[in-house]
């Protein structure tokens, strides 16, 4: 009785769940390799060194010389990764108006880290503005269905189900029975060849399912944290040791939200790059180099990030980071990236292998974006596997009615 009950459960969760499966599979399978494919589309967005010893510019200046190109922007957050500065935007308050400026049509900047010279702007993921938003765009599918909070919502109930679906789809492929059960366990994990139509994609879906059953929950349960937030942080906090970042936010004391701190960028930059040095020599790490600087109103804090030997992703704002007071340039908070809390560890983790930015693991990507293959796979021959036990049982039905009338 309760092995029907999950095949019947696996059955129909699976149905509901394809389309979201398949659209996640193909758009995760592309995004494994981002950065890539935004140089093939969007190659003006990229520069390269003016001379083999050039030295980048320094994070400060960045800031100021795109905010010196466009007065009627600030910068928000920003990184320098893979010859671009990425530069998120936000338009500042026309005074006479009291309103953001209306002629920012853009939320994105490009600059040469070399020269601070623009490469490019755009509304990000707005396909109106051609193929420069595609894989922004790609990247929204994937996030939320491009359909904001409802589509975000949408796939965060799909990777619960998800999630608890790798469960008991693992117990659906156990052999009845302890007895001789690794041996009799042993052919669920092969494809059979040669086979007919519906025994090789029965064999394709179980097996695909086992081998690959660790990643796939690993990328289920990072899509709850990311797009169902309360359930996420629920469990992670009654198992572990975790800090959300709700309460992340209430140690910034004083905070002083405004979108003009009395420290400049160069004095941000300063105190943030003195406090991280300090940091460095008290914890016993090494600053490879700066990845990521911000303002960020709210808070009222500068946010520097860098790439340490400390970290575990590459290129990445989850790197080793501080939080220094915008008004007074006093330390509110360190982000280490492991070791600190437990749930909080475990939540840096999913988001790298998420994002298959393991530092070093070029593999790694490789393996996600067949896992996105994989996923395909699953979602399309669970649909056939029902397809076909559907019309046997209406085959069978009518037999019976035939042969009593």
């Amino acid at each position: 009785m309760t092995r029907r009950f999950f095949v019947w459960l696996h059955r129909w969760v699976g149905l509901l769940m394809t389309v979201f499966l398949i659209l996640v599979g193909v758009t995760g399978s592309l995004l494994a390799f981002n950065t890539d494919l935004e140089r093939l589309v969007s190659p003006q967005l990229f520069a390269t060194p003016p001379s083999p010893d050039a030295r980048q510019l320094d994070l400060a200046t960045l800031a100021e010389q795109a905010e010196a190109q466009e007065p009627h922007i600030r910068a928000s957050y920003f990184s320098v990764a893979a010859g671009q500065v990425n530069m998120h935007v936000l338009p500042r308050t026309d005074p006479a108006t009291g309103k953001p400026y209306g002629d920012v049509n853009f939320n994105q900047m490009f600059l040469d880290p070399w020269t601070g010279k623009e490469l490019g702007r755009r509304m990000w993921a707005d396909l109106s503005q051609g193929t420069i938003n595609l894989m922004p765009f790609i990247y929204q599918l994937h996030m939320n269905l491009a359909l904001g909070s409802p589509g975000e919502w949408t796939l965060g109930i799909v990777a619960l189900a998800w999630t608890l679906d790798c469960f008991y789809a693992i117990y659906l492929t156990f052999p009845t029975g302890w007895s001789r059960f690794f041996i009799r366990w042993r052919p669920a994990w092969t494809i059979r060849w040669p086979a007919a139509g519906f025994r090789m994609n029965y064999d394709a879906h179980r097996a695909s399912g086992l081998w690959f059953a660790p990643l796939l929950f690993i990328f289920a349960w990072s899509s709850v944290m990311f797009n169902l937030h309360p359930v996420y942080e629920w469990t992670t906090a009654t198992l572990f040791d975790f800090t959300s970042m709700q309460e992340e936010m209430k140690t910034i004391h004083p905070a002083h939200p405004s979108p003009d701190p009395r420290l400049s960028w160069k004095e941000g930059l300063h105190r943030s790059q003195q406090l991280m040095e300090e940091l460095a020599k008290q914890e016993g790490f090494t600053i490879h180099k700066p990845f990521g600087f911000a303002y960020l109103s709210d808070p009222g804090v500068y946010s520097y990030t860098v790439e340490s030997s400390r970290d575990i992703s590459e290129d990445s704002w989850d790197g080793m980071g501080i939080w220094v007071d915008g008004d007074t340039g006093e330390l509110q908070k360190v982000f280490f990236p492991t070791g600190e809390h437990t749930g909080d560890t475990i939540s840096h983790w999913l988001r790298i292998l998420h994002f298959a930015n393991v530092h070093g693991w070029v593999a790694y990507r490789v393996l996600v974006c067949l896992l996105g293959v994989v996923i395909t796979i699953l979602a399309g021959t669970g649909v056939y596997i029902w397809w076909k036990k559907l019309r046997s049982r209406r085959i069978s039905t009518a037999r019976r009615l035939a042969a009593a009338r």
